[in-house]
């Protein structure tokens, strides 16, 4: 083995990179001079890419494995650099490992609120903001759309490019979407997947793919979600005047001298009915006039014929319907409220339809 051999075993290059930071997405391999020795060995881990630059001019890209700097498996090399002879001589190229894993738990969120009509309250102003990961899904064209010449390019340096183009197009998605306020909190996953699919093609652009985008929350200006708790809360408490009453005796109860005060007022209370029964009496001990009742709310009825129901039919029609015979004693009716359904003869307020006409004759031999 001459010298030469023993020197190029000795310095061969062992090319590789791990990662330690969680947020850099691109790391070139440094080396004096760019100078990587024919032979190198090149390790390519999951999860990366490695992309070959020679000269000014992207190569070839390496996907996970182990691989040696020969021209025999660099054929895009060979051709840049003539190599038709077995010349081993160091070549200065650049390396740039690119992350092809996910970074997860990008946070987004709209820096100013979004404008937009609801069919129930009119224009409103919406902010949100959620999470979404990203990752490089083509590494030769991210190096050169994004990265250039940097030797370390990190998460940060494209995050606020990445939600720019996330609230953007999710404020054009939730004013097209026509979804009410009160019913966004359960649209979120598929606003989210509506969003998502809408960058998609212009994330592509800069070899960027994302996996995932999830909306938190969706929320109004805090005047108007103050202006909705009270709704809520007038909702919940029913009744305003018993609500006031209640109120009133658990603040007599808290009090040192509650007890007397409940009896005053009852005492109170009670004079006050006898001065308003008074009250309603004339001069001579008669009562005022009392004002008649509502008059009583007209039935409509179903009739059940044939396996099929008609109706609903007033009772005037049912007494027509007497008349003509369309309705009969054994005829089965009903009517809301009524438990199930009822001969038309066992039922108090027809009964009387058939008063006026005389009951079936009875059977021969009776």
């Amino acid at each position: 083995m001459g010298i030469f051999d023993f020197l190029s075993g000795e310095f061969i290059d062992v090319i590789h990179w791990t990662d330690n930071t969680r947020d850099t997405m691109v790391w070139r391999f440094e080396r004096e001079g760019h100078e990587i020795k024919y032979g190198a060995k090149l390790t390519v881990r999951e999860g990366q890419a490695a992309v070959f630059v020679h000269e000014g001019q992207l190569a070839d890209v390496f996907t996970p494995g182990l691989y040696m700097l020969e021209t025999n498996n660099m054929p895009i090399m060979t051709t840049l650099q003539h190599w038709d002879h077995g010349f081993k001589s160091p070549f200065k190229s650049e390396i740039y490992y690119v992350n092809t894993t996910r970074f997860n738990d990008l946070k987004w969120g709209t820096k100013n609120p979004i404008i937009c009509r609801d069919p129930e309250f009119g224009p409103v102003r919406l902010r949100a903001f959620g999470t979404y990961s990203i990752k490089v899904s083509d590494p030769a064209k991210f190096l050169v759309e994004i990265v250039g010449t940097d030797g370390e390019f990190t998460m940060d340096e494209i995050s606020f490019q990445i939600r720019n183009i996330l609230v953007q197009e999710f404020s054009r998605t939730i004013a097209r979407a026509g979804i009410p306020v009160m019913d966004m909190a359960a649209n979120t996953r598929e606003l989210g997947q509506l969003v998502g699919k809408e960058i998609a093609a212009q994330l592509a652009e800069y070899g960027l793919a994302m996996p995932e985008l999830y909306i938190e929350n969706i929320s109004l200006p805090p005047a108007v979600e103050e202006v909705m708790d009270k709704r809520s809360s007038m909702g919940v408490i029913g009744n305003l005047n018993e609500y006031m009453q209640f109120q009133a005796a658990e603040a007599l109860g808290r009090d040192g001298a509650g007890a007397a005060a409940i009896q005053t007022g009852l005492g109170a209370g009670l004079g006050m009915q006898i001065g308003n029964a008074a009250a309603q009496q004339g001069p001579w001990g008669a009562r005022a006039a009392v004002p008649p009742p509502p008059p009583p709310v007209e039935h409509v009825w179903h009739v059940a014929e044939n396996g099929q129901t008609r109706g609903p039919y007033s009772k005037a029609a049912l007494g027509r319907m007497t008349t003509d015979g369309a309705l009969t004693r054994e005829s089965m009716v009903w009517t809301p409220g009524q438990d199930g359904w009822m001969r038309a003869e066992d039922v108090a307020e027809l009964a009387q339809l058939f008063t006026v006409l005389p009951p079936p004759p009875p059977p021969p031999g009776a």
